[in-house]
């Protein structure tokens, strides 16, 4: 069994990005990334209604870290410090050695290849880091870019659910590049 902290939040630096702690001032970025139809169009999560929804989220998310239950950054570019989106690990297995990975942009840096710069760092993070055994990442079928982005990471499929497909990724003792 891990034994993980969070404390202190562990910030990661990429080439172009801050991967840093949700704040209650990213109320705004929240509520776009859970109420955008171009976002949650594979998610299957409800709509947020409001900004207050999004305040209660971040009081969620931060609340869990400081529990050690998961880990969720912001992304945030380096050039001009603005908020693009949030990566995850969340889902902790009981003994601590398997996680999911998630991730959300907003519709403005579709397409821009962040999370390839990104999740190599995250990935690394919980292999490395936390010790964890294996990532899976739970996926609509149909989002076929989020498939092929795990697949050039490695993952594998794994298995089908009801709606979704898990794609997964063992700890081989490796970096990810």
């Amino acid at each position: 069994m891990n034994n993980l902290s969070f404390t202190p939040f562990p910030k990661i630096s990429t080439a172009n990005y801050y991967l840093r702690r949700l704040s209650i001032n990213d109320d705004k970025e929240i509520f776009i990334l859970r109420s955008d139809e171009r976002v949650l169009k594979y998610l299957g999560k409800p709509k947020a209604k409001s900004i207050n929804e999004a305040k209660e989220f971040i009081d969620k998310i931060n609340l869990g870290i400081e529990k050690n239950e998961w880990i969720m950054w912001v992304i945030e570019s380096k050039k001009n410090n603005i908020f693009i989106g949030t990566i995850c690990l969340w889902n902790l297995s009981a003994d601590k050695t398997k996680a999911d990975i998630g991730f959300e942009i907003l519709p403005d840096h579709f397409g821009k290849g962040i999370m390839q710069e990104v999740i190599p760092e995250v990935l690394n993070y919980g292999f490395n880091k936390m010790k964890l055994d294996i990532i899976e990442g739970e996926v609509d079928p149909k989002n076929i870019k989020s498939i092929k982005l795990m697949e050039k990471y490695g993952f594998e499929y794994n298995r089908k659910l009801e709606s979704t497909v898990v794609y997964y990724l063992k700890n081989q003792n490796r970096t990810i590049k």
